[in-house]
């Protein structure tokens, strides 16, 4: 059962949301050739606790950092560390938040210094764009799989694949609640979407193949084929008229 929220529960989703976005556009500002992603991530937790919230993910299922920082041919989920970034690299950062009860989530992928290929700065529009495509998805009357859909229908077009091992969600009180939302699907299919449903829409962009595989550290996920992949997501609640992004 997807979960109503009333109008205070998306304000108060919503404030999680302002956090998350300004710890984003922070991290994403020192993310730069030499630093490592343990010092993105000690930056992260700074911020987070500096709005007197806390990271939805530090701990969450045995994880060990307050945000994921994937880099190239990883997915998602990579444990922030020692490794430092380098000129020509890209990197997914997601971050989500819970304040007050609440929870929010997003990612966005960045290049690292002047040297990104245009194949990377490609891959990154294109999931962006994948991101919007699926959002605009996102109003009463539509099917949850319209999203899917929408998502699926972007990426191919541009001659990319959509991860299948790992889906959006809802969210509000828990970190991952109903439903599973897929980045590929059928049209016209699942549940109807209603107004006050909240959803973190998440895009996760190969450039070659789908199928990935997790390292021997349990979470880091890595496109098998080491082509590079990107992840963009807001969390978004509908409404009968436009989406309105919460983060």
């Amino acid at each position: 059962m997807i979960e109503i929220k009333s109008e205070k529960e998306v304000s108060l989703i919503q404030e999680a949301g302002r956090i998350v976005k300004a710890v984003l556009e922070e991290v994403s500002k020192i993310a730069v050739p030499g630093r490592t992603t343990g010092e993105l991530d000690r930056k992260a937790e700074e911020l987070i606790k500096g709005f007197s919230a806390r990271s939805a993910f530090k701990g969450y299922k045995g994880f060990p950092g307050t945000i994921c920082a994937s880099i190239n041919e990883q997915v998602v989920h990579g444990i922030p560390g020692n490794t430092a970034l380098k000129s020509g690299d890209i990197l997914s950062i997601d971050v989500g938040v819970e304040k007050n009860g609440f929870y929010a989530d997003a990612a966005v992928t960045v290049e690292i210094g002047n040297a990104v290929s245009k194949a990377a700065r490609d891959l990154i529009a294109a999931t962006q764009g994948a991101l919007y495509a699926g959002i605009k998805k996102a109003v009463q009357g539509n099917r949850l799989f319209d999203i899917s859909y929408a998502v699926q229908e972007y990426a191919e077009k541009h001659s990319y694949s959509v991860v299948r091992d790992f889906v959006g969600h809802g969210i509000g009180r828990k970190m991952h609640e109903e439903p599973e939302i897929p980045n590929f699907g059928k049209p016209g299919t699942g549940s109807r979407l209603k107004s006050g449903m909240v959803l973190a829409i998440e895009p996760m962009i190969n450039q070659g193949g789908f199928e990935i595989e997790i390292l021997s550290d349990g979470w880091t996920a890595v496109t098998r084929d080491r082509k590079l992949s990107a992840h963009f997501e807001h969390t978004v609640c509908v409404t009968d008229t436009a989406p309105r992004i919460l983060t």
